[in-house]
């Protein structure tokens, strides 16, 4: 036909329909590793489900239709409530069926159900980042209201452990799911939670009201928050309801939500507290305890986000380099794009095996050394991985060149929520600096250290000579040096995994990369083959 122009050809069609937890066999042998393999066939179909392009498209839709702040309802009344397009309820909906907001705390929880649990998460991470939000705030709080839940509140447990998801603006005693909000920074303080203003006023008993304000208070659509504000005693952890137990709204005021350059369909608002009504949770000034108890659990699903997110841009970098050809051959056959992929695939390798070595610490964090363990590389793995993200997402873009850079494909998404999770729950410098706390006032933790690293001693030279530069540096370790030697310490754990559990010669080839200051970074043929091939889940 005349008007027709050109014939549109080499274009490659979008990544859907896959399944992302079978095409990842460095992820398969983790969870089989560490002790989730009894979940093998439920992650098969979680990964079937969200890799086709129904959830896909949800995930696109939630994050083009971000929530909306309903201030007032139609007759005038206070309302205060936030209305999501119906594709985050859909994703809310999976995400509570799939247990990721209350697994590892289920009564008759499985061992291994914290790695299983893990890695359910990594998969949405891959379809929809901000509806991990709420998971990741209930999931953390969990723990802590299964022991300290204020008396009024008691039959919340049933609701709050259950699988469903049920969005109605009701009281909590009447739903049959419940989602758990924090709310902990103000405009003054960000990480400098003791510098907070807001005040609790003790009316009768553990029952106290609360003035002031929140900068970012997270998930406002909760059943209820656990909130920061200054008692008598001190900074103190307080439940705040969104209903009160006669059925009345609680005096929590939303301001506006936030306008966040990624994270899109997630709510994060600003809210101020007028004469709110709260229950102590423990004791007055033990605010500060019970939030770091909080504050792991989250910091390490921020490393696992990011890794998923990493985990999907790869995914669509390797897809488009199997079908677009450039100066008449394969993208995935050129020599330097083969290159670049490999080394992308190798980062994720070292990553997965360092985040679900850790997944199983915290799965036995009744053993001390397992606590102790998960209590030093959790802030190492959140500085670690979330930096990485950056970069790396953008290396994908450049796969694909242009159509990367475009908001039709997914990688632009991607790359605006890699941020959220290096700030949000202690950004890099705050994790830096706790790396250094248990550094210096964890007792046992040197010998930890040495006796872990001690089983591959010998095994790689880079890995050897990195070791011995840390030690050093850990015989009077500076505040100034706290990034240098928390990417080192998360560098020298995975490395570690990967001499355990990885082929010799990728596990070289991992170590001559990410310890090797020099240089050297060239892999043979047939290990970039077995890189390539292991990240499409066509070996292992």
């Amino acid at each position: 036909m005349p008007w027709q122009t050109h014939t549109v050809f080499n274009q490659p069609l979008p990544l859907n329909n896959s399944n992302l937890f079978l095409s990842d066999t460095a992820l398969r042998e983790a969870v089989l590793r560490e002790g989730a393999g009894w979940d093998g066939d439920l992650l098969a179909s979680i990964g079937q489900q969200l890799g086709a392009a129904e959830s896909l498209e949800l995930g696109r839709l939630a994050n083009l239709n971000p929530p909306e702040l309903l201030r007032y309802d139609v007759t005038g009344e206070r309302l205060d409530d936030v209305r999501f397009h119906p594709a985050w309820h859909l994703l809310m909906q999976g995400l509570c069926a799939n247990r990721v907001h209350n697994l590892a705390w289920e009564e008759q929880a499985r061992a291994g159900s914290f790695v299983a649990r893990a890695a359910r998460f990594t998969l949405h991470a891959q379809v929809e980042a901000g509806t991990l939000c709420p998971v990741t705030m209930t999931f953390a709080a969990a723990p802590l209201l299964q022991q300290l839940m204020p008396k009024p509140f008691a039959e919340w447990l049933t609701p709050l452990m259950s699988d469903r998801y049920d969005s109605h603006l009701l009281p909590g005693s009447q739903k049959r799911g419940l989602l758990i909000g924090m709310g902990m920074t103000e405009k003054q303080g960000g990480s400098d939670v003791l510098s907070n203003t807001t005040r609790a006023e003790k009316i009768d008993g553990d029952m106290y009201r609360l003035v002031g304000h929140k900068w970012f208070f997270s998930v406002p659509q909760s059943d209820a928050h656990l909130v920061l504000a200054q008692a008598k005693g001190g900074l103190s952890c307080f439940f705040v309801p969104r209903f009160l137990p006669d059925g009345q709204r609680n005096a929590v005021r939303m301001e506006r939500l936030k306008d966040k350059l990624g994270n899109r369909s997630n709510a994060s608002s600003e809210v101020e507290f007028t004469d709110a009504t709260g229950w102590l949770l423990g004791e007055e000034g033990e605010g500060i305890r019970l939030i770091l108890k909080m504050g792991g659990l989250t910091r390490f699903d921020c490393a696992l986000g990011s890794h998923g997110l990493m985990r999907r841009a790869l995914s669509v970098a390797l897809y488009h380099a199997h079908q677009r050809q450039a100066f008449g051959k394969l993208l995935i056959e050129q020599p330097l794009m083969r290159h670049v992929l490999s080394r992308m695939a190798l980062q994720l390798e070292g990553q997965t095996a360092f985040l679900f070595r850790l997944a199983r610490a915290w799965d036995n964090r009744s053993s001390p050394e397992s606590a102790l363990w998960a209590r030093l590389f959790t802030p190492t793995a959140k500085f670690g991985v979330c930096k990485a993200g950056i970069p790396f997402v953008a290396e994908a873009m450049e796969v694909l060149g242009g159509v990367g850079y475009c908001e039709d494909n997914e990688l632009p998404r991607l790359y605006r929520e890699m941020p959220v999770n290096s700030i949000w729950e202690g950004s890099g410098n705050i994790m830096c600096l706790d790396v250094l706390r248990v550094l210096a006032k964890q007792p046992g933790i040197h010998d930890l250290l040495a006796d872990d690293f001690a089983q591959v001693k010998g095994l790689d030279r880079h890995f050897d000579r990195s070791w011995r530069q840390l030690q050093q540096k850990l015989n009077k370790p500076q505040e100034a040096q706290g990034r240098e030697i928390a990417q080192q310490l998360f560098l020298l754990c995975a490395g570690s995994q990967m001499l355990r559990h990885a082929s010799p010669p990728v596990a070289q080839a991992w170590c001559r990369m990410m310890l090797d200051t020099r240089g050297g970074t060239l892999m043979s043929e047939s290990v970039q083959n077995d890189l390539l091939l292991r990240a499409t889940g066509r070996v292992g």
